[in-house]
């Protein structure tokens, strides 16, 4: 059997202060290592110490607000991912207290064949008051939703995120395997109604993939980025682009700094998919031909499109970009309609 091509792995940039990080990733469309941008965190230099440093670090910022968590039987090696029906999920979720979920990781140390825990994202100021002041990225202009990612060794799916992100690396190790949007073809996406973190996911398991069920994940390789990640290292993840996430030790921390680049009042992209799966996808082909073209007019290409031909007070919903009186003039309209 030929062995696999070798993934191009993401580029590296050393010596960056997070102010030209910033100015580098603004107009970047491409995933990009800051090796070291947040080694000087306090959680970081714990974590360095040891897992159990780090823990203790953070156990002091815990105000007692129970913390949602998975439970994962080690037979799916820890793998985050629906059961075999496709009708529910893998593992047990529920709400732990914090401190009781950091005693249980370390009671694992010593299992060969150990379970997973897993803590995804949980809002830091909200679980963790005061850990962000030294152990988070001040971004300027930018006012992120920045989140606690936690567990021991896990597999996440590869799956897309609207927003913007800045994934620090704060303890243990972490791989991360990123796709540009457009291979979404050969990623074999799951169901649309539900997903283990509530996005659409790869059903391709990275860790043993089935070229037989999914030939088209071998493209998908060929256009794969990976990134490694040591302690103190910050991945820039793209809007949009997919990414399968494997944390690598018994004890590891991730802080994410997600963030969108247009006003909330627009609304969620997410929200168009699921309108137009309602009223476009099972019209026959010719007439969602038609509807691409009009998409194209006035949505995918519109920065190619002359709206000279129209008054400016007339364009209204045409306005480039959206104010906020017309965008929610337009949700009004489609809830009204959405009511017939």
């Amino acid at each position: 059997m030929q062995k696999p091509t070798p993934l191009v792995q993401v580029k590296t940039l050393e010596g960056f202060h997070l102010t030209d990080a910033l100015n580098l990733i603004a107009n970047a469309d491409y995933p990009l290592i800051f090796k070291g941008l947040c080694k000087d965190w306090p959680l970081v230099k714990a974590g360095l110490v040891s897992a159990a440093s780090a823990a203790d670090y953070m156990r002091q910022f815990y105000q007692g607000q129970l913390v949602s968590a998975c439970y994962i039987e080690p037979e799916h090696q820890g793998r985050v991912f629906y059961n075999a029906e496709q009708n529910g999920f893998n593992y047990q979720g529920g709400k732990i207290d914090f401190n009781q979920l950091l005693d249980r990781l370390f009671a694992l140390n010593s299992q060969d064949n150990a379970p997973t825990y897993y803590m995804g994202s949980t809002e830091i100021n909200n679980w963790f008051p005061g850990l962000a002041e030294h152990n988070t990225l001040q971004l300027d202009g930018i006012t992120p939703l920045t989140s606690v990612w936690l567990g021991n060794r896990s597999r996440i799916a590869a799956h897309y995120d609207f927003p913007q992100n800045l994934a620090c690396n704060a303890v243990g190790h972490r791989t991360f395997t990123l796709f540009p949007p457009e291979q979404i073809c050969n990623l074999y996406p799951g169901p649309m109604e539900f997903a283990p973190g509530g996005q659409d996911v790869s059903m391709v398991d990275f860790a043993a993939p089935d070229f037989a069920r999914f030939p088209k994940f071998a493209e998908a390789l060929k256009q794969a980025q990976r990134a490694q990640l040591e302690p103190g290292d910050v991945l820039f993840i793209p809007s949009m682009w997919w990414h399968h996430v494997e944390a690598l030790d018994g004890f590891n921390v991730l802080i994410s700094h997600w963030w969108r680049d247009t006003p909330a009042y627009l609304g969620r992209p997410n929200n168009a998919l699921s309108m137009a799966v309602l009223s476009l996808r099972s019209l026959p082909k010719a007439q969602r031909q038609a509807w691409k073209a009009i998409f194209d007019y006035y949505i995918f290409e519109h920065d190619d499109v002359s709206q000279d031909h129209i008054q400016p007070e007339a364009l209204k919903m045409l306005t480039k970009p959206l104010d906020e009186l017309n965008a929610r003039q337009i949700r009004a309209d489609l809830l009204n309609k959405l009511k017939r």
